[in-house]
């Protein structure tokens, strides 16, 4: 059985809800050394493993929910190392787990919870962390985790809007898809064969139907490795630095997705600066988490041009406007915030106008698209059934019917 030990003694005072003032250990020298030297060994050990394996994450939606659910028991007057034991003892088997376990053996050595947050960047980005570490500063934790909350909901929701706009095309494409590669596979070779057997000369439409047919029976395998190495070589290149800066320009070009695009980063801009000003973070130091969470690095590249500048004095709706990626609206409601004192309330009226925005965009966006993909599934299965009906056509009209 395991010696109690400094560390077991405080997590057990932690459960109790009591905060002590100094815990001492009454083992000898010699011993206490050789728990430390063990401890030390189990640490390292610990460390070891997790690089080796993948670290577990939250995603966005386990994040809100513990971040409400600690928000709530801070709220109720429960301690923070109490709270983040409760958190512990709801097991889900996933990832989350061992982050709560690990962030309240980190409360429990002393640690603020940002420092501890922070050791998890896969699942706590900069822009919480610095929110909560706001939030311990003004002694106000529950209030920042509940701003915290706010904002990822918010952020959820327009993620959720553009993916819910890709649904229905996406579903009519698969189908269409499929419709016609069955049809080019089964149906049209059995159509081949009888005009073969006729040996009546076919319409251009005809030949060029059973060629595609038979290219797609023969080499198809070869067309299918050849899409699926060139979307694994598309999707590497893309994560490279200049590979981004090109689908991100291109995104940027595309007229209706540019407006979803941007729209969508307008309004994380507007609400994130927001509410890093709102939470006494400084311009600075806001504007660096502002670029690191922004999606597209073409808009960020105009944010960090506008931090450089703003290092010299000048104002950011200033260089936000030299830059010609953000539009004059949003950077004269920046500049009114600027004059009145007022840049939260400002961003936050920013943000609400491009939320509205980005919500005609997808639906204007899913009016054209639904329609466009219908027409280009029906021209394509058009072409199969007039095709067909040509031939039929040409050979019945050859027959001598007495």
């Amino acid at each position: 059985m395991r010696r109690p030990d400094k560390r077991a003694a405080l997590i057990q005072l932690e459960r109790q809800g009591l905060t002590p003032i100094s815990v001492q250990e009454t083992v000898g020298a010699a011993a206490a050394v050789k728990e430390k030297e063990k401890r030390a060994k189990r640490e390292k050990g610990a460390r070891l493993v997790i690089r080796r394996d993948a670290r577990p994450r939250m995603n966005l939606r386990e994040t809100l929910m513990f971040t409400r659910e600690l928000s709530d028991l801070l709220s109720s007057g429960m301690t923070l190392g109490s709270a983040l034991h409760t958190l512990s003892q709801r097991h889900t088997g996933h990832g989350q787990d061992q982050i709560v376990v690990a962030l309240r053996d980190e409360i429990i050595r002393g640690a603020s919870l940002s420092d501890a947050l922070s050791q998890w960047p896969e699942s706590f980005s900069s822009l919480y962390v610095n929110m909560v570490r706001s939030g311990e500063a003004s002694g106000k934790l529950s209030d920042a985790l509940e701003r915290v909350n706010v904002h990822y909901e918010r952020v959820q929701a327009a993620r959720e809007k553009v993916s819910m706009a890709l649904v229905y095309p996406g579903f009519v494409l698969s189908v269409g898809a499929a419709t016609m590669i069955f049809t080019m596979i089964f149906v049209v070779p059995r159509f081949s064969s009888i005009f073969e057997e006729l040996g009546s000369t076919l319409p251009l439409p005809t030949r060029i139907l059973i060629a595609s047919s038979g290219f797609l029976l023969h080499w198809g395998w070869l067309v299918a490795i050849l899409a699926f190495v060139g979307w694994i070589f598309l999707r590497r290149h893309i994560k490279t630095p200049a590979g981004k800066h090109q689908w991100d320009a291109l995104q940027l070009r595309v007229p209706v997705f540019k407006k979803i695009v941007t729209a969508n980063a307008y309004a994380q801009f507007a609400r994130t600066l927001g509410a890093l000003l709102n939470n006494g973070v400084p311009v600075l130091q806001a504007l660096g988490i502002v670029q690191d969470s922004m999606g597209n690095v073409i808009i960020a590249e105009q944010i960090k041009e506008a931090r450089e500048k703003v290092t010299d004095g000048s104002t950011i709706s200033g260089p936000l406007a030299a830059g010609k990626v953000f539009p004059p609206l949003l950077t004269d409601m920046l500049a009114v915030g600027e004059q009145s004192g007022d840049m939260p309330g400002a961003l936050g009226h920013i943000a609400r106008r491009y939320d509205d925005e980005l919500d005609r965009s997808v639906k204007v966006f899913t009016t054209i698209l639904e329609p466009l993909m219908i027409v280009v599934m029906a021209v394509m299965v058009g072409f199969i059934a007039i095709s067909m009906l040509l031939a039929v056509f040409d050979l019945t009209s050859g027959l001598n019917i007495k």
